[in-house]
This record gives C-alpha cells, sequence and structure tokens, in this order.
C-alpha cells in the first residue's frame, strides 16, 4: 500500500497553493466546518484572547493600560476647566434668564423691540387671503370658539402656566407630574442653575406665595466628581453625578401631595371586634424629586434605589443641559420637534408591537438629545420616573 504522506507530499510539490487554496474553498462550504470555525471565532472572549497572548506582547499592553490611565489624568483636568468656563458663562447668561422670568412673571411688560420677532406662519395670513376665505367656514369658526371659550384673554399678564406647560410637553418631566401637581406648578416663576465650584450644580425653583408651602425656594444639588477614581483608573468617561441632595418641603396643613393617609380595617384575633388604622403612605407626585433616596457612600444601593437615582441624575443633567437654557423653546414645542429630526428617520412612525416586545435589552426607548458632556450623569430611561 502507497503510503499517503509520501502520496501528499508529492501532491504538494505538484499541485503547490492552489491544492491548499480548493481544499479551503471545500472545507468552507461544508456547513459543519463553517459552523465549527464561527463557534470557535464567537467562544473567544477579549479576556481570552489577551490571555492566550504572548508574554512579551501582554507586557506591552501593560504600558498601554497605563498610557490610558494618564490621558484619563489629563482629561479629568479637561473638564475642571470646563467648569470653570461654564461658571463664566453663566454670569453671562445670567441678564437674559432674568428678563425671561420678569416678563414670565408681569414683572415687566417688554418694550416693542424686545418683540420684534418675524411670527409663526400661521400668523401671517395675509389680509388677501383672508378676504377670500368662505363665509361658512368663517362662521363653522366662530361657533367652535364659542363652544370651546379659550382659556385666556387679551388681560392675561406675563404667561400663564409657562412653567408647567414646559413639563407638560417634556415626556421625561410629564411622566413625573401628577394630576395634584399642576395647580401647584402654576405658582412656579423660574428655574434657575447655579453652578458650585468643582463640585456640581444646584437647581432652585423659584416659588411665588401660594397656599401649599411656605418655600420660597425649593432646591436640588448634584454632586459631580470631576477627577479619575482611583480604584477604577481606567473606567473614567468624563464628569459623573455621584449624588443629589433634596431639600425639605415645609408644606402647609393637609396641602402634602408626597403622602397619602390610607384607611385600613383591622380585625381583632380573639374578640373579632374591628377597628380602622389610618395609615400614611408615599403618594406618587412631582415633588417627591426633591426627596431622592439617600445612599451611606460605603454602601452599595440595591437595583431599585440604583434605577431611581440614575433617572434622577438624567433628569437633573437634562434640566441643566436642556430646560433651563431653552425653556421658550420647550413651550413653543420647538425643540421638541429639533429633538425628534435628531433621533433619525422613522422615529416619527409608530413601532410594530412585536418589535417593542422582542427588544428585551431595553434599547427601544425615546433618549432626549443633550450634551455629550457629563454622558454618565444620565442613561436611565425616563420610565424609570414615574415613581420618583
Amino acid at each position: 500500500m502507497a503510503d499517503p504522506e509520501a502520496k501528499h507530499e508529492e501532491c504538494e510539490e505538484e499541485c503547490g497553493d492552489d491544492h491548499d487554496e480548493e481544499l479551503n474553498k471545500a472545507l468552507m462550504k461544508n456547513p459543519e466546518v463553517l459552523a465549527a470555525v464561527q463557534d470557535h471565532l464567537m467562544l473567544q472572549s477579549p479576556a481570552e484572547y489577551v490571555k492566550s497572548l504572548p508574554k512579551s506582547v501582554k507586557r506591552r499592553l501593560k504600558a498601554l493600560k497605563r498610557l490610558q490611565a494618564d490621558a484619563n489624568k489629563v482629561e479629568s483636568r479637561f473638564y475642571e476647566e470646563v467648569d470653570a468656563l461654564e461658571r463664566k458663562y453663566a454670569a453671562l447668561y445670567e441678564p437674559f434668564f432674568e428678563r425671561r422670568r420678569e416678563i414670565i412673571a408681569a414683572h415687566v411688560e417688554p418694550t416693542d423691540a424686545e418683540c420684534d420677532w418675524p411670527s409663526d406662519e400661521e400668523d401671517e395670513l395675509s389680509d388677501e387671503l383672508k378676504d377670500k376665505a368662505k363665509i361658512e367656514e368663517i362662521s363653522e369658526t366662530k361657533e367652535k370658539e364659542a363652544e370651546a371659550p379659550k382659556k385666556f384673554d387679551e388681560n392675561t399678564k406675563g404667561v400663564p402656566e409657562f412653567w408647567l406647560t414646559v413639563f407638560k410637553n417634556v415626556d421625561m418631566l410629564a411622566e413625573m407630574i401628577q394630576p395634584h401637581d399642576e395647580p401647584i406648578l402654576r405658582h412656579l416663576q423660574d428655574i434657575q442653575l447655579k453652578i458650585n465650584e468643582g463640585t456640581g450644580f444646584t437647581l432652585q425653583f423659584v416659588f411665588e406665595p401660594n397656599e401649599y408651602f411656605t418655600n420660597a425656594i425649593l432646591t436640588k444639588e448634584y454632586t459631580i466628581r470631576f477627577g479619575v477614581e482611583e480604584d477604577n483608573p481606567l473606567g473614567y468617561e468624563g464628569p459623573d453625578i455621584v449624588k443629589c441632595t433634596g431639600c425639605t418641603i415645609d408644606w402647609k396643613k393637609g396641602k402634602n401631595v408626597t403622602v397619602k393617609v390610607v384607611k385600613k380595617v383591622q380585625k381583632h384575633k380573639g374578640r373579632g371586634t374591628k377597628r380602622t388604622v389610618t395609615k400614611t403612605v408615599q403618594n406618587d407626585s412631582f415633588f417627591n424629586f426633591f426627596s431622592p433616596p439617600q445612599v451611606a457612600e460605603d454602601e452599595e444601593p440595591d437595583e431599585e434605589t440604583e434605577a431611581l437615582m440614575t433617572a434622577d441624575f438624567e433628569i437633573g443633567h437634562f434640566f441643566r443641559e436642556s430646560i433651563i437654557p431653552r425653556a421658550i423653546l420647550y413651550f413653543t414645542g420647538d425643540a421638541i420637534e429639533e429633538d425628534e429630526d435628531y433621533e433619525g428617520e422613522g422615529d416619527d412612525e409608530e413601532h410594530d408591537e412585536d418589535e417593542e416586545e422582542e427588544d428585551e435589552d431595553g434599547d427601544h426607548h425615546h433618549h432626549h438629545h443633550h450634551a455629550a458632556k457629563g454622558k454618565k450623569a444620565g442613561g436611565q430611561q425616563p420610565e424609570e420616573c414615574k415613581q420618583q
């Protein structure tokens, strides 16, 4: 019997590379072989791949990690400088925000020069077009107007319900507002941002005197870590909100919407007598935003608390980056349209229910566009905020 190895060597000399190529093609056409190759490639995680590398290469990887850690330290200094720059510009924005507050709260009437801005398209119908409008349409409009009287008339002062309307126009915030919160939020006159040097920022919600609580200002403070964590030098991704602190709301008697009284009937085991016990429990309300969950620094929060905190951080970040600087555009809806455009094509269409169900990882959510800075500060979806 001929030696198969000798025969193979002979063939190699004759066929050369062509034979190898043909063999590879034949093997790759075999679905079992192909599946085995794919499995092998997919099974190997990055960690396993690194483990399999020679010592000399692993040594170089250590140098690359050290370079990364050093670069992260420089990046953290960059963000500290950005923070200082933001404080400088916050002072320059202040006069515009102050004037906005005065106009909304009816403390001043804007001048004609201040009101010199192109009208919206619906206001620009020329007189000619108005004349051509059919009499039936005019009378129909009048009938409709008579049916639904306007909420505000020409004697209305300032911009009523400005901040409440902004909140209701933004999904993330609208989900937090309960019907019992709305009358209180009508008294909200301004939201102000105070940047705390090197430590984070405070949101100040300014209220006019009202029948619900005695506070003139409700505050929410966010603490930001700008530097690199000593025990995780490679995990740096920019400034990170690490905690938030609310404030005590001094509710007037019977006006606290964050709690509700529940009556429970208890039956005595022996005597069979009944008694009614009243218990105070937390009630869903926007104002729970000022009582965030508190976790000790050396403690790991449970899953639910962590989800609530992450959602809270995202909301705080959104107030700072979007709501406060561009409130008028959220009032009119312009900013919301921009956010939708930013999402990319197809987001306006209704999504297939099956697709929604398939998406177990929760990737299919509506993200509000905000600046990448402080990217770790947000990340939880608005759904988490409902119970906030």
